[in-house]
């Protein structure tokens, strides 16, 4: 049976993304080895399901929409920056989500759904976006101040409406999503 890479993620409002941008093109600045993110890819990912079959995308989504209709919409604060696994080894780098309590219910909610699917729990949620990767350790000292100059700075709040569903499909220039389902809240 055919298979696709999903992931359950919400979007970035498209009127953070220049903020965002800023925080980039200063890490850009220092020229360590870093992997970017496409600020159209800007998203905050709620489970990462790797390969599914396809078959099971409505099963999948059934689950999703009974546990968004126990939600309404709600803010989250976009806010402070760091790095996984922490800034002496940098792997990602990210940007926050303050005040993430309704976030983290909807997550906990969902993740206990897709466990009696068959999916794996997360180990530990950790509400963000990513916005790089480094790939080697070139100019670390330089990204690690970087991060720190960024420790608490404030990128806005976003009103979350929906979550979505998505293919992810690799290519050499990057991943390219595509919408599978959007589930309003």
């Amino acid at each position: 049976m055919p298979e696709i890479r999903a992931f359950l993620a919400i979007d970035l409002d498209d009127d953070l993304k220049p903020k965002i941008n800023r925080i980039i093109k200063e890490f850009r600045g220092t020229d360590a080895n870093i992997k970017y993110v496409d600020l159209a890819n800007l998203h905050l990912t709620l489970k990462f399901f790797g390969d599914i079959d396809v078959e099971g995308i409505d099963l999948l989504g059934q689950k999703i929409s009974d546990v968004v209709a126990q939600f309404d919409s709600f803010s989250i604060k976009i806010r402070g920056c760091g790095a996984f696994p922490n800034s002496n080894h940098i792997k990602v780098i990210w940007v926050g989500i303050e005040d993430d309590n309704v976030l983290r219910d909807l997550h906990d909610r969902l993740d206990a759904e897709f466990k009696k699917l068959g999916f794996e729990a997360d180990r530990k949620f950790s509400s963000h976006l990513t916005i790089g990767r480094m790939k080697s350790a070139r100019n670390k000292d330089k990204v690690k101040s970087a991060i720190e100059s960024f420790g608490d700075v404030e990128v806005g709040e976003m009103k979350v409406e929906k979550i979505i569903l998505k293919k992810s499909t690799l290519k050499a220039s990057g991943p390219i999503y595509d919408d599978i389902k959007i589930f309003e809240l």
